[in-house]
């Protein structure tokens, strides 16, 4: 048995220091998530903490044969769709945004790439961001949790208690809605998307 399943064990036996130990073990990736979800450090250290305490009061529900992690973001997914914030913050992508005609740039400037690419992805980041926070709650959760948390469909449909085709579908149409509203940011400023065909050497489709 790993470590994560003796401090739950220990913790659903009231041992609070365990599960001390379970928030230091998790507290980092919960608050990734957080941050991902909320686009704001005051709200993203809220949702985390408040993560914390749900499992907590929860904790003797908890299935020991289930991954503690997974069940903490799904905390954390649930309690964010709950809240339905309305602002719309800016978030940092580290992570490429696949589409059906290909990958999106990734978020980090690649090494070696020339003043104006630099330029060009600095640019088309900020586009990213407020695409991505034009998308619905559930549309920009999921795809955080695919394309950022790296989850897979069949996670993704037990976090959200969705079948498996409704999730693939759902992120399918974020997507394509997420690069719907990028290029008609890119028209709205005047810029061209050149980057799939830089990347793909010139091939479409």
């Amino acid at each position: 048995m790993d470590n994560a399943k003796l401090l739950v064990k220990r913790s659903q036996k009231g041992d609070t220091g365990a599960f001390e130990e379970l928030v230091t073990m998790y507290q980092d990736r919960i608050y990734g998530l957080s941050y991902q979800l909320t686009g704001n450090h005051a709200d993203a250290e809220d949702l985390a903490q408040n993560t914390f305490i749900k499992a907590y009061k929860a904790l003797p529900k908890f299935r020991n044969e289930a991954d503690f992690g997974t069940w903490l973001h799904r905390i954390a997914v649930n309690l964010s769709i709950n809240e339905k914030r309305k602002k719309k913050p800016d978030v940092s992508l580290d992570s490429p945004v696949q589409t059906q005609e290909g990958e999106m740039p990734r978020m980090v400037a690649s090494n070696g790439e020339s003043p104006e690419e630099a330029y060009e992805n600095k640019e088309f980041r900020g586009m990213v961001r407020n695409a991505l926070w034009e998308l619905s709650s559930e549309h920009r959760t999921v795809l955080v949790l695919r394309e950022m948390q790296g989850y897979s469909y069949d996670e993704i449909a037990g976090m959200l208690d969705c079948s498996l085709g409704t999730i693939k579908s759902r992120i399918n149409r974020a997507r394509q809605t997420l690069k719907k509203e990028i290029t008609r940011l890119a028209a709205e400023n005047g810029r061209s998307l050149p980057y799939k065909d830089r990347r793909r050497g010139g091939e479409k489709g």
